[in-house]
């Protein structure tokens, strides 16, 4: 598939958008580490690369079947096959530019720091060797909720707590690569748990860790097998009628349902929940979990292109954030609800309808010092970024870019949205050490 889009003249990012896919789900796919194995998906990239169905294995009258990835993308606006052929024109007139920076990257240009005191910080020129920790995360979380990892040996429900209180402290710390060791253990060690009854919460804890790896799969934009943990979430926490556990389910599914482009779907879910009864109680974490369901439906408007609900949302959330204080309650929801939280949500909120220039302005108000935890700073730098981007300030898009690795530095090189910016920054005008440097730590050849 690999030789094929090369041929073709294709970026990882063109031949995902005549598939349907991310640049970062091709990627994984040419690379073997999520398996080739749908009759559909080879279908997909037959018809994309024009290569004969044989050549996959396919009989060539074999009918397509409509997968539930199939109606994802027919919700996302795959192009049609005239919008496909004109995508892979513009990638091939690209494509030589491309090849031209990438070949600086590799030949070990780094980044020396941006200007502006905040991002000058060298970074290491250490260019990726091996399997990127996102890839080798979902590859060993797949194969755990699969229940084709090792089964652990029996372990006592406290440790696997104790391991799931650990693990959402990597989480928020952007250690990706412990995560990558740890999640797996504990959804096989907590698969065993719940099978055997060990304790009467066992459903609960289960739920907890299927949870955190819903977020992780959401931030590394694996939906398929991220709807596959977020439903199991769903049921588990269902079952224990925590309100928190079931409302936080509800959120990650609202963020799945909106990343699939059904807008009217995740809205109604996040809406549905934070009115629900459970959640009606006056305690101040029950409040703040109506105000992050509240919160994903604002920024769900703005995906939507609906500034006005977005912001009318978006307000309601902070309303509720203010009456709490300061104190940072559920840290492990979403990265928190404070204030500052709800202000880092707007950055991304404002972009996406449409105002980038209000987007930079929400994050001019934000001290990134003042958010709960490394991996919410790093993404206050990446969507400040972005915003930057399509305003069309290069620079200050790069430095705020070269802030979040050295924030978090697992989060900005293993995160596939990172990636898809800093490829469309080396196709899209001059380039400098700093940004050849940071493409290339982040693995993109």
């Amino acid at each position: 598939m690999r030789a094929a889009r090369l041929q073709n003249g294709l970026t990882l990012a063109a031949l995902g958008a005549l598939t349907g896919y991310s640049a970062a789900q091709v990627s994984r796919y040419e690379r073997g580490i999520t398996p080739l194995a749908d009759v559909a998906v080879l279908r997909r990239f037959a018809q994309a690369l024009a290569i004969p169905p044989g050549e996959l294995g396919l009989a060539a009258s074999a009918s397509r079947t409509r997968t539930g990835r199939d109606q994802v993308a027919a919700v996302s606006g795959v192009p049609s096959r005239p919008a496909a052929s004109r995508v892979a024109r513009e990638a091939g007139r690209k494509d030589d530019d491309m090849r031209r920076r990438q070949l600086l990257a590799a030949l070990g240009v780094a980044a020396a720091g941006a200007a502006g005191s905040r991002a000058a910080a060298a970074v290491p020129p250490v260019i990726p060797e091996g399997p990127r920790v996102g890839d080798l995360l979902v590859s060993k979380v797949r194969d755990a909720m699969l229940d084709l990892a090792p089964v652990p040996a029996r372990v006592p429900a406290g440790a696997v707590r104790a391991g799931l209180d650990e693990a959402l402290a990597d989480f928020r710390g952007s250690r990706y690569r412990r995560l990558s060791v740890s999640l797996p253990r504990l959804i096989s060690a907590g698969h065993v748990i719940a099978t055997r009854g060990e304790t009467r919460d066992s459903d609960a804890l289960l739920a907890g860790i299927y949870t955190l790896a819903t977020r992780m799969l959401i931030k590394l934009d694996d939906q398929q097998l991220g709807w596959m943990a977020a439903d199991r979430a769903r049921v588990l926490a269902s079952g224990g009628g925590d309100p928190l556990a079931v409302g936080e389910a509800a959120r990650n599914l609202a963020v799945l349902a909106r990343k699939a482009g059904w807008h009217d779907q995740a809205a109604s879910i996040a809406l549905a929940a934070a009115s629900s009864p459970l959640l009606a109680g006056p305690g101040p974490h029950l409040a703040a979990e109506r105000g992050l369901l509240i919160q994903s439906a604002a920024y769900t408007a703005a995906r939507a292109g609906d500034r006005d609900t977005m912001r009318e949302l978006t307000g309601q959330a902070a309303s509720i954030a203010a009456g709490l204080g300061s104190q940072v309650l559920l840290r492990d929801h979403g990265g928190g609800f404070t204030p500052a939280t709800v202000e880092l949500h707007r950055i991304s909120a404002e972009n996406y309808a449409g105002d980038p220039g209000a987007a930079v302005a929400a994050a001019l108000r934000i001290v990134p010092a003042s958010l709960p935890t490394t991996e919410r700073r790093a993404r206050y730098w990446t969507d400040t970024a972005r915003a930057y981007a399509n305003w069309g300030r290069r620079d200050e898009c790069v430095s705020a870019l070269l802030a979040a690795e050295r924030e978090a530095l697992e989060e900005t090189h293993a995160r596939p949205a990172v990636r898809d910016l800093l490829s469309g920054l080396l196709v899209t005008g001059r380039t400098g050490p700093e940004l050849l440097g940071l493409a290339a730590r982040c693995g993109i050849t």
